[in-house]
């Protein structure tokens, strides 16, 4: 998938044309709004027109559309204004972009271990399961300085579309045991770059750097079955 917010991460603010409105949802020529998708939250924010103003509260693909979730059943048509959020707009990043510092550490030093899980939430907090059936704790929890490391580094962030059937043939590039980001209309896949550091399909969005992030706390980890293990991380200003 190829979204707006994928090549203007900054943009949070659009003036755009309604492209198909139904009672509470419109359709947009363009939008900065990320939808949601690879453990991470969907963005929020607000529609603004000639006649008022509304929240967006969620999105839907359908009929080949993304629907915008209207708070009222309006029917909003001509152009508009959109905004996202920016404080959980770079909430979501900072913690998208600290799970790939984590997801690389754990691949690197335990033999290529897979994804199983991930969630972001809005209090700061964040949870990467892996496949790690014999893996020590300590040695997963001794992971929190290399991470603050990496962020204090302030490493490029960056990202380049391949075609899916080299990124399926490339070790490393994705990483999730089940699912994969589905590929853009050309058949091409995103993969995020951490310059030096990592590189992995995903179809979030990121900071520009590590160092827009501040460090991150291990909260727990957790045994989730025989092979998963659950690391729980926060953001260090999270109260």
């Amino acid at each position: 998938m190829h979204l707006y917010c994928h090549d203007n991460p900054e943009t949070l603010t659009l003036e755009t044309d309604v492209a198909d409105a139904r009672p509470g949802k419109i359709a947009l020529a363009l939008s900065p709004f990320y939808p949601g998708g690879g453990g991470q939250l969907p963005d929020r924010g607000v529609v603004r027109w000639s006649g008022g103003e509304t929240r967006v509260i969620g999105f839907d693909y359908s009929a080949g559309k993304l629907w915008h979730l209207l708070d009222a059943p309006m029917e909003v048509t001509g152009t508009v204004q959109v905004s996202v959020d920016p404080d959980f707009r770079r909430r979501m990043r900072q913690l998208h972009t600290d799970t790939h510092v984590l997801n690389a550490l754990v691949f690197q030093q335990f033999d290529g271990a897979l994804v199983t899980g991930v969630q972001m939430a809005e209090d700061g907090t964040a949870r990467m399961d892996f496949d790690l059936p014999a893996a020590d704790n300590d040695r997963l929890r001794a992971l929190e300085g290399p991470i603050n490391d990496l962020i204090r580094q302030d490493i490029a962030v960056g990202f380049v579309y391949v075609p899916m059937l080299e990124a399926q043939n490339t070790p490393g590039l994705i990483r999730s045991r089940s699912v994969a980001p589905p590929p853009a209309p050309d058949g091409t896949i995103r993969i995020v770059e951490i310059a030096g550091l990592d590189r992995q399909a995903c179809g979030g969005t990121h900071l520009a750097s590590t160092g827009g992030s501040p460090p991150i706390r291990i909260l727990k980890i957790d045994n989730k079955g025989r092979h998963n293990r659950r690391i729980r991380i926060a953001l260090a200003d999270t109260p």
